[in-house]
């Protein structure tokens, strides 16, 4: 249940984006800064953050959740481009790696979505996105988000 404990508090998060995925070609790659803060909810069976990034002039909230029943976690992310919830994705962690699937509509096609969380340790994570618009058998990675801890665990 409390599998993102470790996401706690205040990051600088670093992107690197993939500015057409699921484009044909090798695609052009863009790098710009964020920072979160992230705040649990429900004693470790939830959280939300909120991102800004400073040099897009946009934001982004993610809300995860725990389901007791299932013993699965959703993450659930809106961004204030659209002001819509994206449909979640699902999965846990085994050890250190987490692996959630979902999926969506990309470009008017539906795709299916990958996110990997990595716990680095203390005060390093990360976090990368991935999509298929063939049903899982090719996967793009498209977003990757390196986080450093800015403050203490929980702050």
């Amino acid at each position: 249940m409390n599998a993102f404990d470790f996401l706690h508090g205040s990051w600088d998060v670093a992107n690197r984006r993939l500015t057409a995925p699921l484009d044909p070609g090798p695609g052009t790659w863009v790098e710009f800064p964020g920072h979160a803060v992230v705040r649990p909810l429900f004693g470790g069976a939830g959280n939300i953050d909120e991102i800004t990034f400073p040099t897009l002039g946009r934001q982004g909230v993610t809300l995860r959740l725990f389901d007791r029943d299932s013993e699965r976690w959703s993450i659930h992310w809106a961004d204030s481009r659209t002001g819509r919830l994206d449909p979640p994705v699902v999965g846990g962690f085994a050890g250190d790696r987490g692996d959630f699937h979902g999926v969506d509509t990309y470009g008017g096609r539906p795709i299916q979505v990958h996110f990997v969380w990595y716990r680095l340790g203390p005060d390093t994570a990360r976090w990368e996105q991935e999509f298929s618009a063939d049903g899982g058998r090719t996967w793009e990675l498209n977003w990757t988000m390196d986080f450093t801890r800015t403050g203490q665990h929980g702050a």
